[in-house]
């Protein structure tokens, strides 16, 4: 993990990721707010990421996946901030081979699917486009463990 935030081009922790990775390591549940470009997405993340690596690697591991589903889901309001989101989850999980699918409006339902096929371990999406999947019956959230809503407040304000 450290080699990939040194790729990312961190070199020390955020106020947000300081006082947020501890607690979700713990497995804790976390309300954290920051302004925009304050390492929020990093702040949850890095430490959803070393749960992914297994049990026994942090207290509080997600483990591995018991139904063969995504154990982490990430909610966004915008399809913008979904594919930053990813983003990151790619290029800080790539040593670990965490996979990520995104489902987001807007565009075609195939890649959507063969992302779903590979069997995921994060999937990041806005919320209609969820439902889409979850009605169809082509996502499901059975094995999920660590649910992030990022600017939850955008969300509800959206309807």
């Amino acid at each position: 993990m450290l080699e990939a935030i040194a790729a990312a081009g961190w070199a020390a922790p955020t106020p947000i990721q300081a006082g947020a990775i501890g607690p979700i390591l713990e497995g804790r549940d976390l309300i954290g707010c920051a302004q925009t470009g304050t390492g929020k997405t990093g702040a949850f993340a890095i430490p959803a990421i070393e749960r992914l690596a297994g049990p026994g690697s942090q207290p509080g591991a997600a483990g591995p996946r018991p139904s063969g589903g995504p154990r982490v889901l990430v909610l966004a309001p915008t399809r913008e901030l979904a594919l930053q989101i990813a983003e990151t989850f790619d290029l800080l999980g790539r040593a670990r081979s965490i996979a990520t699918a995104v489902l987001i409006g807007g565009e075609a339902m195939g890649p959507q699917l063969a992302a779903l096929a590979r069997r995921p371990d994060v999937i990041v999406a806005t919320p209609g486009r969820l439902f889409d999947h979850l009605e169809r019956g082509t996502a499901s959230l059975r094995a999920v463990r660590i649910v992030v809503l990022d600017e939850a407040d955008r969300m509800l304000d959206m309807g």
